[in-house]
This record gives C-alpha cells, sequence and structure tokens, in this order.
C-alpha cells in the first residue's frame, strides 16, 4: 500500500495538489459546498493512480482542489463504500493520501436516518461519537507504523474543537443542529423495524452507511476531523414507511445549504 499511496500522492502533486489544509468529503446528496470553491483543478477518480470509482450514481466521483476563503482545500465529491464491494483499506486510501498531501483537518458528511425520533428529516446532526457495527476494520492486517500506532485511541474520535466552534456558528446563525451517535451498517439495504428499535437501544442517533471508517483511519493518523449527518427520513418502527433514493436526495437537499454554510464559515475559522 505504502508505494501506491506514493505513487498517488506524486500525480496529485504533480498536478499541483499540495501543502493542503483541510479535506472535505462529501456524502449523498451533498455536493453543495462545490458552488463554494475556488476550483483549480478537478480530477475524475478514474484519471488517479490507484484510486476507486464510485459506482453510487449520486456521487459524483471527482477529485477537487481549490480554495474556500483563501484555504486550500481538497475536496472528495463522492465517496467510496463498503457495500459496493470495496474493501476498507480501498474505502479509506484517499483519507490517507489527504494527509501525505499535508490535510490537518477532516470534515466529512453523509445522509442519515434518524433513530432518535426527536430529531426530524432535513435537519442537521452533529456526530459526536460512534457505535461502529461494520463487520471489518480498515486498520486489521499489518499496522502501517509510519502513520500509526498499532492500537489508536479513540476517545475522541471526533474534534471536541471543530465540534464546539460549529456548535458556535450554528447558535450564531440560528441553525437548528442535533447532536449523537452515528452508528455505521454496511447496506445497501434499509433496515428492518427491528434492527431500528436495536441501533435506537443501542445508543444510537443516526444509522448509516459510510463516514466510520475514515474517522478511524484519520484517527490513526494523528488527522483532526469532524462529521455531519443530514437527517433524510424519520426512522420509526411504529410508523415505518418504505423509503427510496429520490426521497433521501429531496430531504438531502433541504438540509444542504445549512451544511454549506455551516462548513465554510468553519473553514474561514481554522488556522
Amino acid at each position: 500500500m505504502i508505494q501506491q499511496l506514493n505513487e498517488t500522492v506524486n500525480y496529485l502533486k504533480n498536478e499541483g495538489m499540495e501543502n493542503l489544509e483541510i479535506g472535505i468529503v462529501l456524502g449523498t446528496g451533498l455536493g453543495g459546498l462545490v458552488a463554494e470553491i475556488e476550483i483549480i483543478t478537478a480530477i475524475d477518480y478514474d484519471k488517479i493512480p490507484h484510486f476507486p470509482v464510485s459506482t453510487v450514481e449520486s456521487h459524483h466521483g471527482k477529485l477537487i482542489f481549490g480554495k474556500i476563503r483563501d484555504k486550500k482545500v481538497l475536496v472528495m465529491q463522492g465517496r467510496f463504500h463498503y457495500y459496493e464491494g470495496y474493501d476498507m483499506k480501498e474505502i479509506t486510501f484517499p483519507i490517507r493520501v489527504m494527509k501525505m498531501l499535508g490535510v490537518q483537518n477532516l470534515l466529512i458528511s453523509n445522509a442519515a436516518g434518524a433513530v432518535n425520533l426527536a430529531y426530524k428529516k432535513s435537519s442537521l446532526m452533529l456526530i459526536t461519537d460512534h457505535i461502529n457495527l461494520y463487520p471489518d476494520n480498515p486498520l486489521i492486517g499489518k499496522n502501517l507504523d509510519d502513520f500509526g500506532p498499532r492500537f489508536p485511541d479513540m476517545s475522541e474520535a471526533y474534534s471536541n474543537k471543530l465540534n464546539n466552534t460549529l456548535r458556535e456558528i450554528a447558535a450564531e446563525k440560528n441553525i437548528q443542529l442535533n447532536e449523537g451517535v452515528y452508528v455505521p451498517v454496511s447496506g445497501p439495504n434499509l433496515e428492518t423495524k427491528a434492527e431500528y428499535r436495536m441501533i435506537r437501544n443501542l445508543g444510537g442517533d443516526a444509522v448509516g452507511m459510510s463516514t466510520v471508517p475514515e474517522v478511524i483511519v484519520a484517527n490513526h493518523m494523528g488527522l483532526s476531523c469532524c462529521a455531519i449527518s443530514v437527517l433524510t427520513d424519520e426512522c420509526d418502527p411504529e410508523k415505518l414507511e418504505p423509503v427510496d433514493i429520490a426521497d433521501i436526495l429531496a430531504a438531502a437537499a433541504i438540509a444542504e445549504p445549512q451544511l454549506t454554510s455551516l462548513y465554510t464559515e468553519l473553514i474561514t475559522r481554522l488556522n
């Protein structure tokens, strides 16, 4: 993997992508932040050596380098998922690349279902912790000692500093920012009524199919990160109704401007 990482990093440096500050991963239906970027370079994933290629229709599959408020950013417009058939090391490969290109703070977004019934569709949830229900882990196998320790600490998986800044921004902008525990599952099917009950009983507030592998690898490398879920459906097992991807995208589109506002202002305030 080290050789592949070096080849990818060298390719991207030759495209002008170096001395970066902030990495961003945009989730399902959440590409609006791209409109805020002064784009310098945009490269399709299939042009980048060793990069996976997103197979999900709502994920555009571009790596975008540019500036937001004079800060250099590297944006994944579209991520990779376990349910697409990728292993955890492939899913998190771009996060390691970001770190090697100088990224110090990682901002993640995703679409998720609200298991906490106090949280409503098209609202935002700041992830404060997670419960990992994936059957795999990106750190299984030989440890990459140059990146981090064999047994990385996860007591502050989501940066208190970044989260506190997001809380301040949300209060200033009068944006409702729920907080809670995110639970990832493999997908691609949505959950059964019994599974929603289980996730709620475990202490989960939202359920999704991404984010945690990236957070684990970020922590392994000492990369500060934060994550916000756009809650796209209400997962009440007693009143469960069918949901399709069109509904999810429509719900995400409603909340997307608020997410963009929060992250744009956060980028402005990062040192």
